[in-house]
């Protein structure tokens, strides 16, 4: 179980970004909001918050409660719709579309990381990089979209 709450965050990204690949190049050439970093960021930054999803997940899953199930459930939900963002900003470059689904995956996010607090208060917290990742995220993703009609 170790191994699945780690990699399926993991692999999930790893899938995104190939399915983005070579999509920085067009991302560089767009007109940029203030405080946007440079690319490298980003493959470091999800990493990081898909290897902290995966060690949530896994407090949740071995707590035990009688609640872990539902919020799983929450949590493999905004991992899929975590999968879609990438696709509809870098690949088809529906940038609009993009932040409103966006909305949608911080707040899914926003209730699973309640659900979490509920069955370990650490496995919430553990997700709060990631609610914060997803605000500068929609900040950047509604400048492009603005910057670039």
């Amino acid at each position: 179980m170790k191994i699945f709450s780690f990699t399926l965050p993991l692999a999930v990204g790893g899938l995104a970004a190939w399915l983005t690949m070579g999509s920085m190049s067009q991302y560089a050439a767009l007109v940029q909001p203030p405080l946007a970093p440079p690319a490298w960021i980003f493959p470091i930054a999800w990493t990081i918050l898909y290897a902290l999803m995966g060690w949530a997940s896994l407090r949740v899953r071995q707590s035990g409660s009688p609640e872990h199930k539902n919020a799983l459930a929450l949590y493999y939900t905004q991992l899929a719709v975590n999968f879609v963002w990438p696709l509809l900003f870098f690949r088809v470059g529906l940038y609009g579309t993009a932040f409103w689904w966006l909305i949608l995956l911080l707040a899914l996010v926003l209730v699973t990381a309640r659900a979490f607090y509920r069955i370990d208060k650490q496995a919430g917290w553990l997700l709060v990089p990631y609610l914060a990742w997803l605000i500068y995220a929609a900040y950047l993703n509604a400048g492009v979209w603005f910057l670039n009609k």
